[in-house]
């Protein structure tokens, strides 16, 4: 594999990772809103971005796992 495909690989899952712990705070702050039609609609917000961005983070991680395995078997330590 290419270097820049595993640089790529590590910059998308760090996003994604930081968008999780914004979906994370978003949820946290929810809490603390008087309205309820505002806690219903940035609670549901929030788990909706946690679960897209935990969702991009297991796929990024499965296609560096069977990315490193392949090479592993061809022979091709990059």
């Amino acid at each position: 594999m290419k270097f820049t495909w595993w640089l790529l690989q590590i910059f998308l899952l760090l996003i994604s990772i930081f968008f999780t712990l914004f979906g994370v705070g978003l949820l946290i702050g929810a809490y603390e809103l008087n309205n309820p039609f505002s806690f219903l609609m940035i609670f549901f917000a929030a788990s909706f971005i946690i679960l897209i961005n935990l969702t991009f983070s297991v796929s990024f991680v499965i296609k560096m796992v069977r990315a490193y395995r392949r090479s592993k078997i061809n022979g091709q330590e990059d």
